[in-house]
C-alpha cells in the first residue's frame, strides 16, 4: 500500500515521502496515529495544504527531543541490585526498569527509543543509547551498584 508520510517515522522515511508499507501496518499504526495518508490525488492535494503545519509540528518534536536529551544528561541513571560474589546480577536491568526510572524523574521515553547494546547483567557502568527522534541519539551511562 502506498502512503504519504505526515511525520518522520524511524526506519521508514521523512515528512512528505511516498513509501510502500504493508496494509496492516498502515491501517493499524500509521493511519490511527495520523502519521500517514493514503496516496491518491485528493490526499496529495490535502497534504500540500497542510505541509507547513506538519513541518512546524516536526520542529516542535525536535526541540522537545533535544530538551529531553539535555535533561537526561543532567541525570545519573543508577540502580541498586542484588548480586552474587562475582558481581553478577540475579536477573538483568530491562528497558522497562530504565523507562520507570526516567518516568520517576518526569522524563518520558518510549521503549522503542532505548537501545541496550549489551545486556546489563553485572555490577558496574554500562552504556545505553537513547534515540527519541530521527537523527538525535546519544549514549548514556547506567551505573549498577551492589545492594
Amino acid at each position: 500500500m502506498k502512503v504519504i508520510l505526515t511525520t518522520n517515522v524511524k526506519k521508514l522515511g521523512k515528512i512528505g515521502d511516498k513509501v510502500t508499507v504493508k496494509p496492516g501496518y498502515a491501517r493499524n499504526y500509521l493511519f490511527p496515529n495520523n502519521m500517514a495518508l493514503r496516496e491518491n490525488k485528493k490526499n496529495a492535494e490535502y497534504y500540500e495544504k497542510i505541509k507547513d503545519d506538519m513541518k512546524k509540528n516536526e520542529e516542535i518534536k525536535v526541540n522537545e527531543a533535544k530538551k529531553l536529551m539535555d535533561n537526561i544528561k543532567n541525570l545519573k541513571i543508577i540502580f541498586k541490585k542484588e548480586a552474587d560474589e562475582k558481581d553478577q546480577l540475579y536477573g538483568s536491568i530491562s528497558k522497562k526498569e530504565i523507562i520507570d526510572f526516567l518516568q520517576d524523574n518526569d522524563l518520558k521515553v518510549k521503549s522503542d527509543d532505548i537501545i541496550i547494546k549489551n545486556q546489563i547483567k553485572s555490577i558496574g557502568e554500562h552504556f545505553i543509547e537513547i534515540n527519541p527522534y530521527e537523527g538525535i541519539k546519544e549514549e548514556f551511562p547506567v551505573t549498577v551498584n551492589k545492594n
